[in-house]
């Protein structure tokens, strides 16, 4: 079964991934969305942290230590930055993190990588921007990327015939719209992965 949602509270992520394991319902992988295999309802404790890695081989050690400590890596990769871990060993301690500081980190790395991505979205935008690629006007009014003349003033057949014939190459001028819209979304993400950073290291 795969089930699409977004987190950036990964408390609420591991909550949620316990409630679906309680209905019999165990993570398999992520990748876009969520996948599960079908089991037996378990009270399983899954954690996760957000870490990136350069080399393999870092990560390899990385999931080994958490392994010798009684947590098994279920889900995440060397690039993917959210990595899951599962509780095998019931002596373990309830949680990977230690304390309040190492257990914000993760929220402190996402938010930096949040941080690296919008600022290379606003760079490219100002460069797209500067190079005539992209109408900033055209952003507020979406009628300018329509260039048949006098399309405006038509009714009837001709307006539809013209609006129909010329929609999908209006949309293939304003894709690079997208640009801008994903900078301010890394923006949001960091704000917010920020304010749970605060939030976390307080908490506990």
């Amino acid at each position: 079964m795969i089930k699409f949602k977004c987190f950036i509270d990964y408390d609420k992520e591991e909550k949620w991934l316990h409630e679906m394991a309680n209905k019999g319902y165990e993570l398999e992988r992520v990748c876009l969305g969520y996948k599960f295999y079908y089991t037996k309802p378990k009270n399983v404790t899954i954690r996760i942290d957000y870490r990136t890695f350069k080399k393999k081989e870092d990560f390899i050690d990385y999931c080994n230590l958490f392994g010798d400590c009684g947590w098994k890596h279920i889900a995440g990769s060397k690039n993917s930055g959210a990595q899951y871990f599962k509780k095998i060993d019931e002596n373990s301690q309830g949680d990977i993190f230690s304390d309040a500081i190492s257990k914000a980190g993760k929220y402190k790395r996402l938010s930096s990588m949040c941080g690296v991505l919008a600022a290379m979205y606003l760079m490219l935008s100002a460069a797209y921007i500067s190079g005539g690629y992209m109408n900033v006007k055209a952003m507020l009014n979406p009628k300018l990327l329509y260039l048949t003349p006098g399309l405006w003033e038509r009714t009837g057949v001709p307006f539809w015939g013209g609006f129909l014939f010329e929609t999908p190459f209006v949309i293939l001028r304003g894709f690079v719209f997208i640009i801008p819209l994903v900078m301010i979304l890394y923006v949001y993400l960091l704000i917010k992965a920020q304010l749970l950073y605060n939030k976390t290291k307080k908490v506990l």
